[in-house]
C-alpha cells in the first residue's frame, strides 16, 4: 500500500491517490468526511477552518460502496479558491505581467517555516511557491488517506484513536485511559473541545490557549495514539526499514510542527532500571501469549507484540504569531517582521487527529504486507490462520 498527495494550500483542490488496497473493502465518502471534520475542529483554531469546510470526493477505485482493487482517488476541493485564482492560477502569465508584481508575493521568510530553505533549494524568489505546499493544509488529504486505512483496519478488527495529553505545560492524567477500550477513549475525547479525556486538565488547557492568544503567542503540546487489536508479528526485525515502530516514528515526525516521538513509557525509560521496563511474558490456553504490562508500547524488535500500540508525539508551538518574529527580506536583505499567513494559537487537538491517521496508515500498510491478500476476505483468513498458529506456538 502506498499513496501520494498533491495540491497547494490555496490551490483548487487537494488530491491523494492510494494504491494497494484489497478489493471488497467497504468505503464511503461519509466515513472519510467524519474524520475530516474532526481535523478541522478543536479549541484554538483560526478563521481558515470557518472558510474551508473540507469534504472528500471519491473519484476512482470504488464501486457501489466497495473497493475494486484498483487505485482509489480522493479529492478535496478548496472552497476559497475563487479568491485566489489570479494569485495561484495554473496558466502562464501574460507577457505584460511582471512576476515580481504578483499580488501576495512573499519575500520575507517566516522563522520556523520551510520558506527560506525551500526557496534556496528550489530557486524560488517568490516564497509563496514554498509555503503553499509546505502548509499543514496538506494534512487534509493525509487524514483522508488514513481514514481509508482505518476502514480497512476496522474490517480486520483493529481500532485506532488519539487524544491530547498535554497543551502548554498542562498535563492530562493519562491513567484515566487505563482499563478503557479504544472506543471508550474515542467517545470521551470526541466530546471534549481539546480532545482530552481528563475534564479538569481540559479546562486548564483551554485557559492556556486563551492566554496565549491574548498575548499574541502560540503553544504546543503532546498527543497519544492507541491501536487496539493488531495481531503480533506485524513489522520485522530483519531490516531497519521494515521495523514498524520506526515507520510509525517517521510518520509522526513527518507531520508539520512535530519534533519528537516516543512509545510506551518513552523517555521515562532512561530513568528506570530494566527490571521495571521490560514486559514479562505469560501464556494462557485460550488467549495464547501476552505481556503482563505494556511498557514498550506494543513493540519488541520492531514488531507488534499483540498488546495495544501506544505512541506519543510532541508538537512545537505554531511558528506564525500575532506578534511576528524578526526576519530578513530576501530581495532587499533588510530586517522585517515576519508575515502572518494563519492565525491558530494552538492546533494540538487537530494535530492529534492527523497523528491518528498517519499511524493508522502505517499499521494498515504493514498488516497488508504481513498477511497479503488481494481481497479483504483473504486478509481475514490469513490473519485468523496466523493467530491460531501463534496461540499454539
Amino acid at each position: 500500500m502506498r499513496y501520494l498527495t498533491a495540491g497547494e494550500s490555496h490551490g483548487p483542490q487537494l488530491t491523494a491517490i492510494i494504491e494497494g488496497l484489497p478489493s471488497n473493502m467497504e468505503l464511503t465518502e461519509q466515513s472519510v468526511n467524519r474524520d475530516l471534520a474532526r481535523r478541522q475542529g478543536g479549541y484554538g483554531r483560526g478563521r481558515r477552518m470557518q472558510i474551508e469546510k473540507d469534504t472528500v470526493s471519491i473519484t476512482a477505485g470504488v464501486r457501489h460502496g466497495k473497493t475494486i482493487g484498483a487505485p482509489v482517488a480522493l479529492t478535496v476541493t478548496n472552497d476559497d479558491w475563487k479568491h485566489w485564482t489570479k494569485i495561484m492560477g495554473i496558466d502562464p502569465l501574460p507577457d505584460d505581467v511582471d512576476p515580481e508584481e504578483i499580488k501576495r508575493r512573499v519575500t520575507r521568510p517566516r522563522p520556523g517555516h520551510a520558506d527560506l530553505v525551500g526557496g534556496m533549494k528550489y530557486g524560488h524568489r517568490d516564497l509563496r511557491n514554498v509555503l503553499e505546499r509546505s502548509s499543514a493544509r496538506e494534512t487534509t488529504v493525509r487524514v483522508a488517506a488514513g481514514s481509508v486505512a482505518k476502514s480497512l483496519l476496522r474490517a480486520l478488527g483493529i481500532d485506532v484513536t488519539a487524544h491530547v495529553t498535554e497543551i502548554g505545560g498542562v498535563k492530562a492524567d493519562t491513567t484515566l485511559r487505563n482499563g478503557k477500550s479504544v472506543t471508550e477513549i474515542r467517545d470521551i475525547a470526541s466530546n471534549d473541545e481539546v480532545y482530552c479525556i481528563d475534564p479538569e486538565a481540559s479546562e486548564k488547557m483551554k485557559q492556556a490557549i486563551d492566554d496565549a492568544k491574548a498575548a499574541g503567542n502560540s503553544i504546543g503540546g503532546t498527543v497519544e495514539v492507541i491501536v487496539e487489536g493488531c495481531p503480533p508479528g506485524v513489522g520485522s526485525y530483519v531490516q531497519y526499514d521494515r521495523k514498524l515502530d520506526a515507520r510509525i516514528a517517521a510518520a509522526i515526525v513527518s507531520i508539520n510542527a512535530f519534533k519528537g516521538v516516543e512509545f510506551g513509557l518513552g523517555f521515562e525509560m532512561a530513568r528506570m532500571p530494566g527490571s521495571e521496563v521490560h514486559d514479562e511474558i505469560e501464556w494462557d490456553p485460550q488467549a495464547g501469549y501476552r505481556r503482563r504490562t505494556n511498557n514498550l508500547g506494543g513493540f519488541e524488535g520492531g514488531m507488534t507484540t499483540g498488546m495495544p500500540i501506544v505512541v506519543r508525539g510532541v508538537m512545537k508551538p505554531i511558528p506564525t504569531l500575532y506578534k511576528p518574529l524578526e526576519s530578513v527580506d530576501i530581495d532587499t536583505k533588510e530586517p522585517f517582521k515576519a508575515s502572518i499567513e494563519r492565525s491558530d494559537s494552538c492546533a494540538v487537538p487537530a494535530a492529534s487527529v492527523v497523528a491518528e491517521h498517519v499511524v493508522a496508515w502505517e499499521v494498515a500498510a504493514a498488516v497488508v504486507e504481513t498477511f497479503h491478500s488481494d481481497t479483504v476476505e483473504g486478509l481475514k483468513r490469513n490473519i485468523a490462520e496466523f493467530m491460531s498458529h501463534a496461540r499454539e506456538f
